[in-house]
């Protein structure tokens, strides 16, 4: 990637490399490909005539991929879009079947480090949160507009907050009197609501609260789901699937659909046959994550949360 870009470095790239079994001819997909640092390396290994097709939900993402993959010609395809949509946006570009798909879920640093984006509490800015900022209702609308069981569930559900319920009581109470629509007005909502104890952690106690409100606006758990069932489909025979996730509920949903996609039949084991007719579609590469080396980490503290599964297409 450039010097001085603000997308993160690519986590993992050599083991990106390894598991998705790059050849010269082949057809990749980055369905969330950032600054373009995977995708590099993806073209560079499937030199001379290999094509990858960019895809990103985020304007600024679109754009600095553009730059930085501009040296590959028409092998380097970028898109806006959501990776949900992956058959619609293959269907369109003509193109059948693919040999890899990578998925680098979670935020970049760019987002992190642009403080109107309203991602983060380090900076006070206007809640927002959209992966794209053309579509759907900001983070600013949700917290001002849900239910406080609503806001519970979404605590407890995509932040894994224990306090859930007294943040969602506390943010009920205080809208009464005024909109919350900054981050710093959100990160002191929540520090007021947690226990002494709570407040003096390492990690600050909203750091969870924030996590599950930048899911539900994007939508992240529903999309990653949808784009596992679909890209499996798309696949070649041989055809590999990578996927980084970067908390405990992305690990959770990749683990368990390359299994299901594995399995294929969902019958009751009691069935004397099969009546679902499903067939597998994949075996699962990694039976554990990958985890980055120590090295890696030290250099880019991203990556310490990072867990790579792959599965190929049978």
């Amino acid at each position: 990637m450039n010097g001085g870009s603000s997308f993160h470095k690519p986590v993992m790239p050599g083991e990106v490399l390894h598991y998705l079994k790059c050849k010269p001819g082949g057809v990749y997909v980055d369905g969330t490909v950032g600054g373009g640092g995977h995708a590099v390396e993806i073209l560079k290994r499937s030199a001379p005539d290999g094509r990858l097709v960019g895809i990103d939900r985020d304007d600024d993402a679109v754009a600095e991929s553009a730059r930085n993959l501009k040296s590959f010609g028409p092998r380097a395809a970028i898109v806006k879009g959501n990776f949900a949509d992956l058959a619609d946006i293959m269907s369109g570009m003509g193109i059948e079947k693919v040999d890899g798909i990578l998925l680098d879920l979670g935020l970049s640093s760019h987002h992190v480090d642009t403080p109107e984006r309203g991602f983060s509490f380090m900076s006070d800015a206007l809640l927002d949160m959209r992966m794209d900022r053309s579509r759907g209702p900001a983070a600013h609308e949700l917290i001002n507009t849900l239910s406080e069981q609503e806001l519970k569930r979404v605590f407890r559900e995509y932040g894994e907050e224990t306090m859930a319920g007294k943040v969602a009581r506390a943010i009920v109470k205080r809208r009464v009197s005024s909109p919350i629509l900054r981050t710093m007005d959100l990160a002191g909502i929540v520090l007021s609501a947690v226990p002494p104890s709570r407040r003096r952690a390492r990690i600050h106690p909203a750091t969870k609260v924030f996590q599950a409100l930048r899911i539900a606006v994007n939508d992240e758990l529903t999309n990653l789901l949808r784009v596992i069932r679909v890209g499996a489909g798309l696949l070649n025979e041989g055809g590999r699937f990578v996927i980084i996730s970067f908390h405990s509920l992305e690990d959770r949903i990749v683990k368990n659909q390359f299994r299901e996609l594995e399995k294929g039949c969902t019958c009751p084991p009691d069935f004397p046959r099969c009546t679902c007719g499903r067939k597998p579609q994949l075996r699962v590469v990694t039976r554990r994550p990958v985890l980055p080396d120590p090295e890696e980490t030290d250099v880019n503290p991203r990556a310490r949360s990072a867990r790579l599964r792959a599965a190929e297409r049978i």
